[in-house]
Protein backbone atom coordinates (compact mmCIF):
# COMPACT_ATOMS: atom_id res chain seq x y z
CA UNK A 1 0.00 0.00 0.00
CA UNK A 2 0.92 3.02 -1.04
CA UNK A 3 -1.23 5.28 0.89
CA UNK A 4 -2.12 9.31 1.54
CA UNK A 5 -3.76 10.54 4.55
CA UNK A 6 -6.11 13.66 3.66
CA UNK A 7 -7.61 15.84 6.21
CA UNK A 8 -9.93 18.00 5.08
CA UNK A 9 -9.89 21.71 6.44
CA UNK A 10 -11.38 24.62 5.03
CA UNK A 11 -11.54 27.83 6.54
CA UNK A 12 -15.45 28.49 6.76
CA UNK A 13 -17.96 26.77 9.19
CA UNK A 14 -21.77 27.79 9.62
CA UNK A 15 -22.47 25.67 12.77
CA UNK A 16 -19.19 26.08 14.59
CA UNK A 17 -17.56 28.79 13.18
CA UNK A 18 -13.91 28.21 12.85
CA UNK A 19 -14.10 24.76 14.48
CA UNK A 20 -10.86 23.32 13.06
CA UNK A 21 -8.70 25.41 15.34
CA UNK A 22 -10.93 25.79 18.08
CA UNK A 23 -9.64 24.64 21.51
CA UNK A 24 -11.55 21.57 22.99
CA UNK A 25 -10.45 21.04 26.15
CA UNK A 26 -7.32 23.09 25.38
CA UNK A 27 -6.41 21.48 22.20
CA UNK A 28 -7.19 22.80 18.64
CA UNK A 29 -9.57 20.31 17.05
CA UNK A 30 -7.93 19.62 13.99
CA UNK A 31 -5.37 18.58 16.33
CA UNK A 32 -7.38 15.07 17.18
CA UNK A 33 -6.92 13.77 14.50
CA UNK A 34 -3.57 14.10 13.11
CA UNK A 35 -2.62 12.79 16.39
CA UNK A 36 -4.60 10.39 15.55
CA UNK A 37 -3.28 10.06 12.24
CA UNK A 38 0.43 9.70 13.60
CA UNK A 39 -0.52 6.85 15.36
CA UNK A 40 -0.65 5.06 12.12
CA UNK A 41 1.29 6.64 9.07
CA UNK A 42 4.61 9.01 9.15
CA UNK A 43 4.26 13.09 8.35
CA UNK A 44 5.52 12.53 5.29
CA UNK A 45 2.30 11.01 3.84
CA UNK A 46 -0.59 13.27 5.72
CA UNK A 47 -1.50 15.74 4.13
CA UNK A 48 -3.95 18.56 5.80
CA UNK A 49 -5.70 20.64 3.04
CA UNK A 50 -6.64 24.17 3.96
CA UNK A 51 -6.92 27.15 2.14
CA UNK A 52 -7.39 28.97 5.40
CA UNK A 53 -3.85 30.28 6.76
CA UNK A 54 -4.75 30.53 10.74
CA UNK A 55 -5.19 26.51 9.90
CA UNK A 56 -1.81 25.87 8.21
CA UNK A 57 -0.10 28.18 11.13
CA UNK A 58 -1.60 25.64 13.82
CA UNK A 59 -1.43 22.46 11.66
CA UNK A 60 2.73 23.60 11.20
CA UNK A 61 2.64 24.32 15.34
CA UNK A 62 2.20 20.37 15.81
CA UNK A 63 4.72 19.67 13.87
CA UNK A 64 3.11 18.78 10.96
CA UNK A 65 4.04 20.57 7.37
CA UNK A 66 1.00 21.81 4.82
CA UNK A 67 2.42 21.61 1.64
CA UNK A 68 -0.23 23.47 -0.33
CA UNK A 69 -2.89 26.02 -0.06
CA UNK A 70 -5.91 24.50 -1.14
CA UNK A 71 -7.32 27.18 -4.34
CA UNK A 72 -9.79 29.18 -3.03
CA UNK A 73 -12.57 27.87 -5.82
CA UNK A 74 -12.58 24.14 -3.49
CA UNK A 75 -12.75 25.63 -0.49
CA UNK A 76 -16.72 27.33 -0.78
CA UNK A 77 -19.61 25.74 0.58
CA UNK A 78 -20.62 24.37 -2.32
CA UNK A 79 -17.02 22.52 -2.91
CA UNK A 80 -17.10 18.75 -3.58
CA UNK A 81 -15.10 16.40 -1.62
CA UNK A 82 -14.47 14.72 -4.64
CA UNK A 83 -12.10 17.71 -6.58
CA UNK A 84 -10.17 18.00 -2.90
CA UNK A 85 -9.21 14.74 -2.80
CA UNK A 86 -7.83 15.01 -6.91
CA UNK A 87 -6.35 18.10 -6.07
CA UNK A 88 -4.24 16.28 -3.25
CA UNK A 89 -3.42 13.35 -5.25
CA UNK A 90 -2.58 15.27 -8.22
CA UNK A 91 -0.21 17.47 -6.27
CA UNK A 92 1.54 14.75 -4.92
CA UNK A 93 2.40 13.17 -8.45
CA UNK A 94 2.92 16.41 -9.83
CA UNK A 95 4.89 17.56 -7.25
CA UNK A 96 6.16 15.10 -4.63
CA UNK A 97 6.37 12.45 -7.25
CA UNK A 98 4.82 10.28 -5.07
CA UNK A 99 1.93 8.26 -6.24
CA UNK A 100 -0.60 6.64 -3.26
CA UNK A 101 -2.68 3.80 -4.60
CA UNK A 102 -4.58 4.40 -1.15
CA UNK A 103 -6.15 7.60 0.46
CA UNK A 104 -7.23 7.81 3.78
CA UNK A 105 -9.55 10.51 4.51
CA UNK A 106 -9.98 11.90 8.25
CA UNK A 107 -12.26 14.63 8.87
CA UNK A 108 -11.19 17.06 11.64
CA UNK A 109 -14.45 17.09 13.35
CA UNK A 110 -14.40 13.14 14.75
CA UNK A 111 -12.18 13.77 17.73
CA UNK A 112 -12.95 10.79 18.88
CA UNK A 113 -11.30 8.14 16.28
CA UNK A 114 -8.03 7.05 17.14
CA UNK A 115 -5.44 5.44 15.80
CA UNK A 116 -7.12 2.09 16.49
CA UNK A 117 -10.13 3.01 14.66
CA UNK A 118 -7.70 3.80 11.62
CA UNK A 119 -5.83 0.45 11.61
CA UNK A 120 -9.14 -1.68 12.21
CA UNK A 121 -10.72 0.18 9.36
CA UNK A 122 -7.81 -0.66 6.58
CA UNK A 123 -8.14 -4.07 7.77
CA UNK A 124 -11.49 -4.54 6.10
CA UNK A 125 -9.47 -2.96 3.09
CA UNK A 126 -8.48 -4.81 -0.35
CA UNK A 127 -7.93 -4.52 -3.63
CA UNK A 128 -11.35 -6.45 -4.56
CA UNK A 129 -13.18 -2.59 -2.71
CA UNK A 130 -13.12 0.63 -4.15
CA UNK A 131 -13.89 2.12 -0.53
CA UNK A 132 -14.22 0.94 3.38
CA UNK A 133 -16.50 3.53 4.96
CA UNK A 134 -16.61 4.01 8.76
CA UNK A 135 -20.25 3.88 9.84
CA UNK A 136 -22.61 3.56 13.14
CA UNK A 137 -25.66 1.75 13.46
CA UNK A 138 -28.61 4.20 13.40
CA UNK A 139 -31.13 4.74 15.80
CA UNK A 140 -33.59 6.34 12.83
CA UNK A 141 -34.33 2.80 11.24
CA UNK A 142 -36.52 3.82 7.82
CA UNK A 143 -38.28 0.38 8.52
CA UNK A 144 -39.91 1.72 11.97
CA UNK A 145 -39.09 5.49 12.78
CA UNK A 146 -38.88 7.70 9.37
CA UNK A 147 -41.38 8.78 7.56
CA UNK A 148 -41.73 10.49 4.62
CA UNK A 149 -44.53 12.98 3.14
CA UNK A 150 -46.13 12.00 0.21
CA UNK A 151 -47.92 13.05 -2.83
CA UNK A 152 -50.97 13.57 -0.80
CA UNK A 153 -49.35 15.12 2.44
CA UNK A 154 -49.88 11.93 4.25
CA UNK A 155 -46.99 10.86 6.62
CA UNK A 156 -46.04 6.78 5.34
CA UNK A 157 -42.87 4.66 6.08
CA UNK A 158 -39.51 5.38 4.45
CA UNK A 159 -38.85 1.79 3.81
CA UNK A 160 -41.77 -0.70 3.49
CA UNK A 161 -41.42 -3.73 5.51
CA UNK A 162 -43.57 -5.40 8.45
CA UNK A 163 -42.41 -5.37 11.12
CA UNK A 164 -43.56 -5.48 14.79
CA UNK A 165 -40.98 -4.44 16.51
CA UNK A 166 -37.28 -2.11 16.10
CA UNK A 167 -35.69 -5.36 17.07
CA UNK A 168 -37.30 -7.12 14.14
CA UNK A 169 -36.22 -4.68 11.89
CA UNK A 170 -32.64 -5.47 9.36
CA UNK A 171 -30.10 -3.24 10.67
CA UNK A 172 -29.27 -0.45 8.87
CA UNK A 173 -26.30 1.86 8.96
CA UNK A 174 -24.94 5.55 9.03
CA UNK A 175 -22.17 7.09 8.14
CA UNK A 176 -20.55 9.13 10.65
CA UNK A 177 -17.51 10.93 8.78
CA UNK A 178 -14.64 9.41 10.63
CA UNK A 179 -12.98 7.43 8.47
CA UNK A 180 -13.34 6.97 4.56
CA UNK A 181 -10.27 4.63 2.84
CA UNK A 182 -10.49 5.09 -0.77
CA UNK A 183 -8.47 3.04 -4.00
CA UNK A 184 -6.79 6.25 -6.14
CA UNK A 185 -7.72 4.07 -9.31
CA UNK A 186 -11.23 3.45 -8.75
CA UNK A 187 -11.54 7.62 -7.22
CA UNK A 188 -9.84 8.75 -11.18
CA UNK A 189 -12.76 6.80 -12.27
CA UNK A 190 -15.55 8.47 -10.61
CA UNK A 191 -16.86 10.04 -7.49
CA UNK A 192 -17.12 8.42 -4.41
CA UNK A 193 -21.15 8.32 -4.52
CA UNK A 194 -21.02 6.32 -7.20
CA UNK A 195 -19.07 3.65 -5.71
CA UNK A 196 -20.79 0.21 -5.88
CA UNK A 197 -18.20 -2.31 -4.33
CA UNK A 198 -17.77 0.21 -0.64
CA UNK A 199 -17.34 -2.15 2.55
CA UNK A 200 -18.35 -0.58 6.57
CA UNK A 201 -16.11 -0.18 9.51
CA UNK A 202 -18.54 -0.02 12.54
CA UNK A 203 -17.59 2.11 15.35
CA UNK A 204 -19.60 2.72 18.36
CA UNK A 205 -21.51 5.77 19.26
CA UNK A 206 -19.24 7.33 21.40
CA UNK A 207 -16.33 7.52 19.04
CA UNK A 208 -18.71 7.80 15.76
CA UNK A 209 -19.16 11.96 17.33
CA UNK A 210 -19.07 14.42 14.80
CA UNK A 211 -18.80 18.10 15.49
CA UNK A 212 -21.53 19.82 13.22
CA UNK A 213 -23.22 21.99 15.83
CA UNK A 214 -22.71 23.72 19.59
CA UNK A 215 -24.52 21.05 20.73
CA UNK A 216 -22.17 18.29 19.12
CA UNK A 217 -19.15 20.39 20.33
CA UNK A 218 -21.06 20.92 23.94
CA UNK A 219 -21.47 16.42 23.80
CA UNK A 220 -17.65 16.23 22.83
CA UNK A 221 -16.41 18.35 25.67
CA UNK A 222 -18.98 16.79 28.26
CA UNK A 223 -17.48 12.90 27.16
CA UNK A 224 -14.05 14.01 27.42
CA UNK A 225 -13.98 15.84 30.76
CA UNK A 226 -15.92 12.63 32.07
CA UNK A 227 -14.24 9.51 30.21
CA UNK A 228 -15.40 7.37 33.07
CA UNK A 229 -19.14 8.37 32.84
CA UNK A 230 -19.05 7.36 28.80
Amino acid sequence: MKPLVVIPARGGSKGVPRKNILPLLGKPLINYTIEAAREVFSDEVICVSTEDEEIREVVEKSGLNVPFYRPLELAGDTAGTYEVLIHSVNFFEKNQKYFPDTLIVLQPTSPFRTGQHIKEALNQFSNSCEMVVSVKETHANPYYILREENRDGWLVKSKEGNFRTRQECPKVYELNGAIYIISVEALKKRNIGEFTRVKKYVMDEKSSIDIDSKMDWKIAELVLSDKEAF
